[in-house]
């Protein structure tokens, strides 16, 4: 039987400790000093050195999120905008402005390729920027997590709704129905709801009004969502490119192999001009070499090293490959270089150089904008964000509780209302810094796996996460090639929400089905969304009608009855 050496008296506690490991007599002395009382490491069965681990675990999973989220906002343009874009000389861009006789002004084309020098610095810089908001972001939130709930759950920008924030919101390189500092405003707004959402305790009502179906299928619709990114060229391997007659098609053909594409219209005299409003694409057309691209074959490489972990269930799983791939492409002078031979490339060489260098974030902190509040945008992207959080991040709250054994009979937990707080604050000053919502991460399970218990493993992550932001310079150099994998994977693990579908009820499956295949299909989660919800009202109306009017007839019955009596009628 182990005795406490504290509840021994001064000798015998010294020879209970004899023989002891140092490791052993630091779990006791961290158990019996105010910090362990605070956690309550011996009610919850578990020790300093366990929570440790736990937390290093849980960050090694979720550590790529520092680059993939940063990546991935920075394709909205940030705060970019034509202002950014450098004047050039009509007829030769090279010619210096000096020795010009027709300086061109740039235009809302200067954003898409060829993109304009001027922008393309300005996206390097919002890129550190964002880099440094999510190490910010998911530092804070698992301090609040830790600190508050006493949860072994760390936090951090989430994946699909940073997605939908870029892609579907302010659209690539600003192209969509909101700018970038109006979207904040909807995050930040979103977060306040939230916040009083979980202050009155409504956040698992909420969630279970929406459609069972949909609710289900929207994690894995994001997933494959992500996966979609993930085989593309700007934030992923390149596998996927477009194909003028089916859309999409296989790609992965060399840089120099690719071609833009415009949006244009043929005039009746035959004049090809763009169209208004029109953009241009990145490089997703393929002429010739498909296959043959050296960045993809690297990249595939990672995702067979990441894919090799999962199935050894070895921690940190996900930053290995990116690891592995982003080294490769740090050597200069090859074909998979993250450096190419141009300005570019040059710039960001030297970056990378001072490997320790602390960003102060100069453009996406407090840039939120309320001038679009009165559009119908505006509110369709807050509903849509506060709608993806709710499921998202009540979801995880619950199914982490449950996998780590905190749950009673009701489903309850200790701690909910402050781990339903934690995320909620984190919301609202992650859109402060510039991000988008930010929400429990589901690899916190790997640090749960590693006997985590208390909220000194959010702590410990909350560590490592202030250790990144001196790190900077590497953060910012790692490929899309390297993001590609972890995203794919991502959406793998995302896809067990699947098997929860009953499939053999076509009126479950069929907006679960429209739900998954309209998110990655239209680029858009709240299409799909839409989509499912929509399917499912129309699938289960006559249903209700029919319920509704049964209903209503033996209510009238009584009813007549009760007439006819107080008139004396038999």
């Amino acid at each position: 039987m182990d005795v406490e050496a504290g509840s021994l008296p001064p000798q015998a506690a010294a020879a209970a400790n004899t023989g002891r490991s140092p490791v052993s007599r630091l779990n006791s002395f961290v158990e019996r000093s105010p910090v362990g009382k605070r956690f309550k490491l011996k009610e919850r069965n578990t020790t300093f050195t366990t929570e440790l681990r736990a937390g290093t675990a849980t960050f090694l999973t979720m550590a790529y999120i520092l680059a993939v989220n940063a990546s991935i906002l920075s394709d909205s343009g940030g705060t970019c905008s034509v202002s950014d874009c450098l004047a050039f000389c009509a007829g030769d861009s090279t010619v210096p402005l000096s020795n010009c006789t027709q300086i061109v002004s740039p235009d809302e084309s200067c954003k898409f390729n060829p993109v304009n020098p001027g922008y393309s610095a300005c996206l390097e810089k919002t890129r550190k920027d964002l880099i440094v908001a999510t190490v910010a972001s998911s530092l804070i939130g698992c301090v609040i997590m830790g600190v508050f709930a006493n949860l072994p759950l760390a936090l951090a920008p989430g994946m699909g709704a940073n997605a939908y924030f870029a892609y579907t919101v302010v659209g690539f390189h600003g192209s969509g129905n909101l700018s970038y500092q109006s979207a904040l405003a909807a995050v930040f707004i979103e977060g306040l709801i939230f916040l009083l959402i979980s202050a009155f305790g409504l956040r698992a009502r909420l969630a279970k009004m929406v459609p069972k179906p949909v609710r289900i299928s929207s994690s894995a619709g994001i997933g494959l969502f992500l996966a979609f990114i993930g085989l593309q060229n700007n934030q992923g391997i390149g596998l996927v490119g477009f194909s003028p007659s089916t859309l999409v098609t296989l790609g992965a053909c060399p840089r120099d192999a690719r071609a833009a594409l415009a949006q244009v219209t043929t005039a009746v005299n035959g004049t090809v001009s763009l169209l208004p409003g029109g953009t241009v694409s990145g490089d997703i057309l393929c002429l010739h070499g498909r296959m043959e691209s050296a960045t993809f074959w690297l990249g595939v490489i990672g995702f067979v090293i990441i894919a090799y972990c999962l199935v050894k269930n070895i921690k940190g799983a996900m930053i290995y490959g990116v690891i592995f791939v982003t080294a490769v492409s740090w050597f200069r002078h090859t074909r998979v270089t993250a450096f190419p031979d141009n300005p570019a490339g040059d710039s960001a060489y030297q970056y990378f150089k001072k490997i320790v260098d602390v960003h102060k974030i100069e453009t996406t902190a407090g840039a939120l904008s309320f001038k679009s509040i009165g559009k119908g945008f505006f509110w369709e992207a807050l509903v849509t964000f506060l709608y993806v959080d709710i499921l998202d991040t009540t979801g995880t709250l619950y199914s982490m509780a449950r996998f780590a054994g905190f749950t009673d009979s009701n489903g309850d937990f200790e701690g909910q209302y402050f781990a339903f707080m934690s995320d909620a604050s984190a919301i609202v000053i992650g859109s402060l810094l510039g991000t988008s919502p930010v929400t429990a991460f589901i690899e916190s399970s790997t640090g749960i796996r590693e006997g985590g218990r208390t909220g000194l493993t959010a702590l410990t992550a909350a560590w490592y996460f202030f250790l990144a932001f001196f790190f900077t310079p590497l953060l910012a150099s790692i490929p899309p090639w390297a993001v590609g994998p972890p995203l794919i994977l991502v959406g793998v693990l995302m896809m067990r929400a699947v098997t929860e579908i009953e499939w053999g009820d076509m009126r479950q499956a069929i907006p679960a089905f429209i739900t998954l295949i309209l998110m990655p299909l239209t680029y858009s989660i709240a299409y799909g969304l839409i989509g499912g919800i929509g399917t499912f009202i129309i699938l289960h109306l006559w249903d209700w009608i029919a319920g509704w009017m049964r209903k209503y007839s033996r209510i009238e019955g009584p009813i007549s009855n009760n007439v006819n009596l107080d008139n004396g009628v038999k």
